[in-house]
């Protein structure tokens, strides 16, 4: 939706709240991360826990992290908490630098979340760029989830519910499994 508003005490009522991941500590982090335990895709692009990270960043991130998307937040230990830490960190500055040194003082013009220099956003079935396999996706309400298995998710292909519930035991496990369907 669009909203035009006056002044800033207006502009601050249409503000969900999430913390400014770049200008917080790693303790400001793992309290937001961790005081509901939803899914790390859920949790980094709710706008009420953190301000700015959407879908497409979320896959990157979780990817710089090795982390898999739907591992929920109060399982993970302390040195994946620190680790999906320094990867928000990193992903988001490198993306602002790369996004600033393509558009200069220009307007961006046609902006969309699939880069071709992403690892994971928008490559569904494309090589992994850290270990070569093919990267999987998962389609929910109106998004998606693009992971490595191999990197991320200890070679286990995550069930889609829709589909994995339809074909339950025939459901694949591994990306090979998966790799062995589509070649017949």
């Amino acid at each position: 939706s669009i909203h035009l508003v006056h002044g800033e005490a207006s502009l601050q009522e249409h503000d969900p709240g999430g913390l400014e991941v770049l200008e917080v500590g790693l303790a400001a982090f793992h309290a937001a991360l961790t005081e509901e335990n939803h899914t790390l895709k859920r949790s980094l692009t709710d706008p009420r826990l953190f301000s700015g990270i959407g879908n497409a960043y979320s896959d990157e991130i979780l990817f710089a992290a090795r982390l898999s998307p739907f591992t929920l937040t109060q399982k993970l230990k302390p040195d994946e908490i620190s680790r999906l830490f320094e990867a928000v960190k990193s992903t988001l500055t490198d993306w602002v630098e790369r996004l600033r040194a393509h558009y200069g003082d220009k307007f961006p013009e046609k902006v969309t979340a699939f880069r071709p220099d992403m690892a994971t956003h928008g490559r569904y079935q494309q090589p992994c760029p850290r270990c070569g396999n093919k990267i999987q996706r998962i389609r929910y309400s109106a998004n998606e989830a693009n992971y490595c298995p191999t990197c991320q998710t200890g070679g286990k292909l995550l069930a889609d519910r829709a589909l994995s519930r339809l074909l339950k035991d025939d459901w694949p496990r591994t990306p090979e499994e998966l790799e062995s369907l589509t070649k017949n």
